[in-house]
C-alpha cells in the first residue's frame, strides 16, 4: 500500500477512533461495487497499488465548484452531498464513489460536503485514465450518462440471454397439438381437418413400414397430393406421409432441438416425454421464435383460441415471458411494446368473444394508464372504457356483456380496478358526444377526481372497434388546450405530490424515514405526468411517453439530452420495479413494485441517482415553462 493520506488528523487516530485497521484495507477494497465489478485481475490489482485512504470530518468540503479533481472518491464510510447552489442534487453513501465526470472534464461542476464524517479511498487521476484507456466498460459506468451506462450494462447481459435461452426445456415452447388420423384416411378428410383445427400437419397412423407405424403428413405433401393428379377423395394420406418422425424429449434443451432440426433437416420434431408417448408437435418458426422473440408464441395462442378458456391459457403465459425476457436481459422498451400488442390483441379477441358483431362494429374499447401508454410489464388493475357511435342504439343487455367481460379480465388475472374505471361503470361509457363533454368538463371545470381522470384518459389506447371514433374526441380535447393555458399548470401541479427527488435518494441511503421506496411516485410519475402535460399543451395525439418525448423534441419544447435522460431513466425505474413485482410474485406477495433499499446493488444506486437527477431538472423546466411556481 502506498502511503495514505489523512485530512485532519492523523491517519492512526483516526484509524483508532474507527476501530479499524484501515493500512490493510486497500486489499479488501469492494471489487463487486460499480463501475469497479467490470475490472480484470490485472486492473484490480493496479487499483490496490496505487489507492489511498482519506479522512474528512462532518461538514468539509472535499471538492467545490471550478476545481480542478485529483482523485476519484470511493466512500468507505460516511455520507456526502452534492449541491448546486441551494439545491442537493445526491447523497453518497458506502460503496458509492464521485466525482468521476469532474474528473473527466477536469473541473468539478457540483459541491459535494461532507454530511456525515468521511473515509474514503482516493484512486489518483492518473490511475482513472488508465482504467479507462484499459477498460471501455469502467469508463462507460464511471462518467457516462444513463444512456450510455444502460447501453453498456446490455452489451454485458447479451450473451447471458441467448445462453439462459438455449438452456431451457423443450416443453418451456410453445408446443402446437398433435393431431392424428388414420392412414387411411383420404387427403380432403386430412385438409377439411387444417382448416377447422388451423394446423399444417397431422401424424399419421398405421403405417406398415413406418417405425411404430407413426408418420407425418404437411401442407408440403398436400402439394403433392395436388398435384399426383389422382382424386383427392380417394387418395389415402397414408401414401403421402413422410416417415420416421423425428422426435426430441421435452427434457431435452433447446439448444439440443435446434441442433436436431437443422441435422435431420425437418421443419418439426415431435416431442415426446420419458415414456415416449407424444406431447405435441414443435416447429422451426416456433421453435426460434423462442429464442428471438416468444411474444409470437403467445400471439398464435391468442389467434388460435376458440373460446375464453384457451384466451386464460394464453393470458397467463404473458408474466412468465416477462419475467424470461426480463431475466434475459432484453431491453425495457421492447418489452414494454410486446407486452401492449400482446394484451391489446388478447383484449380484442375477448370483447369479440363476448361481445355481439354489431357493438364491436359501432364502438371502440380502449385501456388508459399505463396500459394505454404502452409502459405496463406485470398486470396491474383495469383501466378501460368504451366509447359508443352517436346514433347507435346498443343492446338492452350492454350492462350483462361488460360485466362478462371485466370478469374475464379478472380471470386473465388483471385485477379490478379500485376506482372502478373499467367497462362494467356505467361511468366509463358514452357516446361520442357524451365523452367529448365529459372530458371538456375535467379540463375546464375540474372537481374532485376530474383531472385525475383527464390523466388517466389522456393515454387512451384503441384496442377494439372504431379506432376513428376514440381519435375524434382526443382530437376535440386538444383543441381546447394552449401552452399559456393556467388549467395546463394546475393539470401538471401533480408532479409534485410526492416529494423531491432529493429527499427520495435521502431515504435509499437510509437518512430519511425508513421502509419500501415507491418508485411509481418518486421518478416514474413525475416524468411520465410531465411529459404528459407537456403533451396537452403543445396538442400531441401520441399516448406513449416515448412518442411524446420525441414530439416535443422535434418541435422544440424539450432539449434533446434531457429528453433521452427522461426517457433511459423511465426505462430504468420500470426495470427496478418489474425486479421488485417479480420477486413479490416469486413469494405469492401482492405486487406493489415497491424496492427495498436494502437489495440495491451499487449500481443500481449509482443509476437511480441518475435517473432521479433528471427527474429533478426536468421538474424545473415544467415550474419555468408552465409557470408552476404562480399557479
Amino acid at each position: 500500500m502506498r502511503g495514505s493520506r489523512s485530512i485532519g488528523r492523523p491517519l492512526q487516530a483516526w484509524s483508532k477512533a474507527w476501530g479499524v485497521e484501515y493500512p490493510a484495507m486497500p486489499n479488501a477494497f469492494n471489487f463487486s461495487a460499480s463501475p469497479f465489478d467490470c475490472l480484470s485481475p490485472g486492473e484490480q490489482a493496479l487499483v490496490r497499488a496505487s489507492v489511498d485512504i482519506a479522512y474528512y470530518p462532518e461538514g468539509a468540503v472535499v471538492l467545490d465548484v471550478g476545481a480542478v479533481p485529483e482523485h476519484l472518491f470511493v466512500i468507505i464510510k460516511g455520507y456526502v452531498t452534492q449541491t448546486e447552489g441551494e439545491e442537493v442534487q445526491a447523497t453518497y453513501g458506502p460503496d458509492d464513489c464521485f466525482d468521476g465526470r469532474g474528473l473527466v472534464a477536469g473541473r468539478v461542476s457540483s459541491r459535494f460536503v461532507v454530511a456525515e464524517e468521511l473515509v474514503a479511498y482516493q484512486l489518483a487521476r492518473a490511475t482513472v485514465q488508465e482504467l479507462i484507456a484499459r477498460n471501455a466498460a469502467f469508463g462507460a459506468l464511471l462518467f457516462s450518462d444513463l444512456g450510455h451506462k444502460l447501453s453498456t450494462l446490455a452489451q454485458r447481459a447479451e450473451q447471458h440471454e441467448m445462453q439462459s435461452l438455449l438452456m431451457a426445456r423443450v416443453d418451456q415452447a410453445y408446443l402446437r397439438p398433435a393431431h392424428r388420423v388414420h392412414a387411411a384416411a383420404d387427403i380432403v378428410s386430412v385438409a377439411r381437418l387444417f382448416h377447422e383445427e388451423r394446423t399444417t400437419s397431422v401424424l399419421v397412423e398405421g403405417l406398415p413400414n413406418a417405425p411404430e407405424g407413426l408418420g407425418i403428413f404437411t401442407s408440403t405433401s398436400l402439394q403433392r397430393a395436388i398435384l399426383d393428379g389422382r382424386s383427392l377423395h380417394t387418395l389415402s394420406v397414408g401414401e403421402l406421409a413422410a416417415y420416421p418422425v423425428v422426435t426430441v424429449r421435452a427434457s431435452d434443451t433447446i439448444g439440443d432441438a435446434m441442433a436436431l432440426l437443422l441435422r435431420a433437416r425437418v421443419h418439426r420434431l415431435v416431442v415426446v416425454d420419458g415414456a415416449g408417448r407424444v406431447l405435441g408437435l414443435l416447429r422451426a418458426l416456433d421453435l426460434f421464435s423462442f429464442v428471438a422473440n416468444q411474444s409470437h408464441l403467445i400471439s398464435v395462442q391468442i389467434e388460435q383460441a376458440r373460446d375464453l378458456e384457451m384466451l386464460d391459457r394464453a393470458a397467463a403465459q404473458v408474466t412468465r415471458l416477462v419475467s424470461v425476457l426480463y431475466r434475459g436481459g432484453t431491453r425495457m422498451a421492447l418489452m414494454a411494446q410486446l407486452v401492449q400488442q400482446l394484451n391489446a390483441r388478447l383484449f380484442e379477441r375477448a370483447w369479440q368473444m363476448i361481445a355481439p358483431p354489431e357493438l364491436v362494429a359501432n364502438s371502440c374499447l380502449f385501456v388508459m394508464g399505463s396500459e394505454g401508454r404502452g409502459e405496463q410489464l406485470l398486470k396491474t388493475d383495469q383501466d378501460n372504457g368504451l366509447m359508443l357511435r352517436d346514433g347507435y342504439v346498443p343492446p338492452p343487455d350492454l350492462q350483462d356483456i361488460c360485466e362478462r367481460f371485466s370478469e374475464a379480465l379478472t380471470c386473465f388475472g388483471y385485477p379490478e380496478c379500485k376506482g372502478g374505471i373499467m367497462l362494467r361503470n356505467a361511468a366509463w361509457r358514452g357516446t361520442v358526444s357524451e365523452w367529448s363533454t365529459r372530458v371538456r368538463d375535467w379540463l375546464l371545470q375540474p372537481e374532485g377526481d376530474s383531472l385525475m381522470h383527464l390523466a388517466i384518459f389522456l393515454d387512451a389506447h384503441a384496442v377494439a372497434g372504431d379506432a376513428a371514433l376514440l381519435a375524434e374526441v382526443r382530437q376535440r380535447l386538444l383543441q381546447l388546450a394552449t401552452d399559456s393555458d393556467p388549467l395546463i399548470a394546475r393539470f401538471a401541479m401533480a408532479v409534485d405530490a410526492f416529494g423531491s427527488p432529493a429527499g427520495w435518494w435521502n431515504r435509499l441511503l437510509g437518512l430519511g424515514e425508513e421502509g419500501p421506496v415507491n418508485l411509481k411516485k418518486a421518478g416514474i410519475f413525475p416524468i411520465v405526468h410531465g411529459v404528459r402535460s407537456l403533451a396537452l399543451a403543445r396538442r400531441v395525439m401520441a399516448t406513449g411517453t416515448a412518442e411524446r418525448i420525441a414530439a416535443l423534441v422535434a418541435d422544440g419544447t424539450l432539449d434533446a439530452g434531457l429528453g433521452q435522460e427522461l426517457l433511459q431513466g423511465l426505462h430504468f425505474l420500470m426495470g427496478l420495479r418489474l425486479q421488485a413485482g417479480l420477486a413479490e410474485l416469486a413469494l405469492k406477495r401482492e405486487v406493489t413494485g415497491n424496492v427495498d433499499p436494502a437489495r440495491l446493488s451499487s449500481l443500481e444506486r449509482d443509476l437511480l441517482k441518475d435517473a432521479l437527477s433528471a427527474v429533478k431538472r426536468f421538474k424545473a423546466v415544467l415550474h419555468h415553462r408552465l409557470r408552476l411556481d404562480v399557479v
